[in-house]
């Protein structure tokens, strides 16, 4: 039966207009942009909420952020992990975790903006990538290339240097970074997608966070509803705030390369930087400056390492397919003779194949 002409091939794209997968790689390229310029403006969003303290927001973010993703998953009818993750309790015991550390990530973050530690904060997303691969050495005993150590060496520099500016090790950062690692690492253990993560952490959280602002409530402490309709909206947008950056980022995960979501990253360090600096008029003495400094010259060299590294294994991956068509002749040229090998040895058994038969006993 002849194959309708609708079915044999895609339509031809018409001139100048962008192929398919060009349109798909725009609108990641979009979303990737979108979801880390909100996490990079979100530093204008919390002192909105003030008078509420920074536990109450975070267990509004906790409650809030559990209803958003229920919707979103509703919408899209993706419920069938959930009973998978219940009956793995392994994976469950690291989802606890999980949400356990990024608990104290957020309820940091949110303290830190209300505090004028906008910068301090920044810095700790800047050099999250260097304590990934800090971590991956020490947990995963992963070997680094030379310019990853030269630049895990520069981001060390500039902790000490910023030490020395701050009269203390910047503990806020270093928090910071290193709980935002911890989690990222087991997310990947987990390997759960983006929204399913968020709402299985988040619906761990919900209890306590609830418990807590029930409690006060009862204690005529909370915020909500107590300082007008405005307010009680805010924070129920903390839900919001949370959960579409991370809608954003999912899109464009599927969409553009990881080197690509890896530059991206540092759009929000950069962002929430700025705005500390030049909104909220945080000082930056020289030896900040001269730490943020050393800290971005490590960056650079990470990237110009992973870079060069991602263009390096394309080049290889392209010299290999061009080698399996050759491969491919070459198997189909001798297929002729090997069956015609395998003809003889059927019809003539060799001693060794007539012993095998005679003696079933294993050889080593």
């Amino acid at each position: 039966m002849k194959p309708s002409s609708s079915s044999a091939a895609p339509a031809p794209t018409a001139p100048g207009e962008p192929a398919e997968g060009a349109l798909s790689s725009r609108a990641g390229l979009f979303n990737g942009i979108a979801a880390y310029s909100m996490w990079g403006l979100v530093p204008l969003f919390w002192p909105l909420l003030m008078p509420s303290g920074a536990g109450e927001i975070l267990a509004h973010r906790m409650v809030w952020s559990l209803v958003v993703v229920g919707v979103v998953l509703l919408v899209l009818r993706r419920w069938s992990w959930a009973g998978e993750l219940i009956r793995q309790p392994k994976r469950l015991a690291l989802v606890t975790v999980a949400a356990a550390v990024i608990t104290v990530n957020w309820g940091l973050y949110i303290w830190s903006v209300n505090n004028n530690h906008v910068v301090e904060a920044s810095l700790g997303y800047f050099i999250n990538p260097l304590v990934t691969i800090a971590m991956g050495v020490l947990l995963l005993k992963e070997r680094l290339r030379p310019a990853q150590w030269a630049a895990v060496g520069t981001g060390l520099a500039a902790v000490l240097v910023l030490a020395f500016g701050y009269g203390q090790p910047p503990w806020i950062s270093l928090v910071l970074a290193f709980s935002f690692a911890t989690y990222g690492l087991v997310k990947k253990k987990v390997n759960l997608g983006g929204v399913e993560s968020l709402a299985a952490e988040t619906a761990i959280q919900f209890l306590p966070a609830l418990g807590f602002l029930l409690w006060l409530g009862a204690r005529g402490e909370s915020t909500f509803g107590t300082e007008g309709g405005g307010h009680a909206v805010l924070l129920a947008l903390t839900g919001v705030v949370t959960a579409v950056p991370l809608v954003c980022f999912g899109a464009a995960a599927i969409r553009v390369p990881l080197s690509t979501l890896g530059l991206l990253q540092y759009l929000a360090p950069v962002f929430q930087f700025a705005l500390g600096v030049l909104y909220f008029k945080e000082a930056m003495p020289p030896e900040r400056w001269a730490g943020f400094g050393l800290v971005w010259l490590a960056l650079t060299l990470l990237t110009w390492d992973a870079l060069r590294t991602a263009r390096t294994n394309r080049a290889r991956a392209a010299e290999l397919a061009a080698q399996l068509p050759q491969a491919q002749a070459q198997a189909q040229a001798t297929a002729p003779l090997a069956a015609s090998a395998s003809a003889s040895v059927e019809e003539a058994p060799g001693p060794e194949i007539v012993a095998a038969a005679e003696d079933p006993a294993p050889r080593p």
